[in-house]
Parts: structure tokens; sequence; C-alpha cells
């Protein structure tokens, strides 16, 4: 059964009229590009529009020279069987590019409503609209104010999104409404692992690169990622590789998979270099504090720590929306 789309404001029920959805107080959401736009085009997300709206394929399975690494991290996370997916209506929150939908829509008979802030969504309907067009809707809105009804979905995942939301804990409430009673709730988000953690390029760097314009700190990042790749290298080969933190660079070798070829490991840590400087928020959290907002909001926690996978680790949670 498909969802029903509304109107997050007001909570009335959005019709689909020639290339509009319209509530019956004649409130008007436009249909640009394929996708639902809920919310203004211009928000705290642009970063992420920009960042893939150039990087539309980078992350892609099929684009890779080597292994299908979202495939791999999506189903370690979520351990989810597809055969248990058919027909599921699943809500996936802070979808980029659509590297995870587009897995969903290959490996999975599931019904996916797929919602961004930024304007990643026009990328991500050109990658997959074409796989399912029937089984793919898209929407540009707020994870706190999506045009869903509570308690809608079977299944909801949020990966690598939390963290760069204005309010970690009002997002996981979030999530949670959307769920079905007996649902799950997927997400993964930046550990907090030690006082350590902030201790990083990233954090010092920060307060003045997320109020650069996009273009001159992708210019500036593309200028000096060659370097900053040898020096993090050599740092790891000379065995001082603990220093690499202060190198104002992603992780490569602690986040990477080792299977990347180097062209893709350049045009990677350009991408995920954007990734840490460009954001408006970086909110990094304790695993137990997250597994606390689950349980505060109305779900039962089933995991929570790190999922090993190859390719890579990630903080995850799970949960079952109690009834």
């Amino acid at each position: 059964m498909k969802i029903q789309v509304i109107n997050p404001y007001n909570n009335q029920i959005l019709n689909h009229i020639d290339n509009n959805y319209i509530d019956k107080s004649g409130n008007i959401f436009p249909v640009v590009k394929g996708v639902v736009r809920i919310c203004k085009p211009n928000n705290y997300t642009e970063n992420f529009g920009v960042q893939w709206n150039m990087f539309e394929k980078t992350q892609l399975d099929d684009e890779l020279k080597s292994k299908n690494l979202s495939s791999i991290r999506l189903f370690s996370e979520t351990k989810w069987n597809t055969k248990d997916l058919v027909e599921k209506n699943i809500l996936e929150v802070g979808s980029g590019a659509g590297r995870f939908s587009k897995v969903l829509l290959e490996s999975t008979l599931a019904n996916l409503y797929s919602v961004d802030y930024s304007d990643a969504v026009t990328v991500n309907f050109k990658n997959n609209s074409p796989i399912a067009p029937d089984r793919l809707y898209v929407f540009q809105a707020s994870i706190y104010e999506m045009p869903f009804q509570d308690s809608s979905f079977d299944k909801v995942l949020c990966l690598g999104v939390l963290q760069h939301t204005p309010d970690f804990d009002a997002s996981v409430k979030a999530l949670i409404e959307k769920t079905k009673s007996g649902g799950e709730i997927v997400v993964d988000f930046y550990p907090i692992k030690s006082w350590w953690t902030k201790i990083h390029a990233k954090y010092i760097f920060r307060p003045f690169t997320k109020r650069m314009t996009h273009s001159k700190l992708m210019s500036l990042i593309e200028s000096n990622i060659d370097w900053l790749i040898k020096v993090e290298k050599t740092l790891h080969k000379i065995g001082l590789g603990v220093f690499a933190r202060f190198i104002p660079i992603v992780d490569i070798y602690g986040t990477f998979p080792k299977y990347l070829y180097e062209s893709e490991i350049r045009e990677w840590a350009v991408l995920d270099t954007f990734d840490m400087f460009s954001p408006q928020y970086d909110n990094p959290q304790r695993i137990k504090d997250v597994a606390a907002m689950f349980d505060r909001h109305g779900a039962d926690v089933t995991f929570s720590g790190f999922e090993k996978f190859e390719g890579g680790i990630a903080a995850v949670v799970r949960g079952i929306k109690r009834v």
C-alpha cells in the first residue's frame, strides 16, 4: 500500500495534480526534476547539494572499480534480509546522491521513500528513478517536517546524516515517530570515542571553513589534496599515523576501504574532505547516549555498538518501535 503524502505544516492530505502536490487549503508543493519539494531550496544543508551534484556517481557501487562498498555497508549495518523486504515501505532519511537507495531498489522489492533536505535529491532521482520508477518516491524535506503521517513505515533508515542535523535528539525522535509499531529503525553516526575525539584538524579548522563559500573551499581542497595524501601516507609509513589527525584531510587510512584504486582514493578524499569541513553542523555522539534516545522516544534497542564490515566500521544503533 502506498504511503499517504501530507502537508507537514497542517497535516492535510496532499493530492498530486498536474506537476504539483496540493492540499485542500490550496497550499502548493511543486515537483521539480522528479522530486516533490516540501521545503525552501536554500537551507543549512546547501553544502550537501553542492557536493552531491559534483560527485553524483562517486560512491555508487557500479561506478567503483573494486567492490560493492555501499551494499556491504548497508546490509552489515541493518542486518536486513532482502526476502523480508518484499512490498515493505522503507523510509530513507538523508539519501545524498542515492548510494543506498540504489542498493535497496536493485536488491529488494521494497517501496522506497527517500528524503533529503538538500538538492542532493535531484541527483538521487536522476541516478535511481530508471531502476524502479514505480517503487521510488523522492522528497526534498527536513527531517523535522517530513510529508508523511506518523507510524507509516515498516523500516526507517538514516545513515551518515544525524551528526549533521541541528538537534540530534529531535532527529532520532522524528525517525521513530514515522515508524510503525513493531517497525525497525537503523541509524549510524559519528561516535565520540574518548576525550581526544575533538582534538582533530576537523574541529580546529571547521569554525573557519564552514563559513567559506563552497567554491572557495572546494578549490582549496582540490589544489592541496595531492600533497596532503602524501603527508598522511608518509606518517603512517614511518609509524607516526597518530599525528595524521592534525592534517586537514579525511582519515584515508582509518576510514577508506583498503581495496580502493589510487584514482578512487583521490576522488573520495576530495569529496570526504569537503564533507568534513563544509557542513553547518557536526555533532558526534556517544553510542550509549543515542541508545538512550531510542528508549526515551519509544523504541527498544536491539543493538548498539560498532559494526565492522569489509571496508569499514560504523557506530550503529538499531531498534524496534514499541507497540
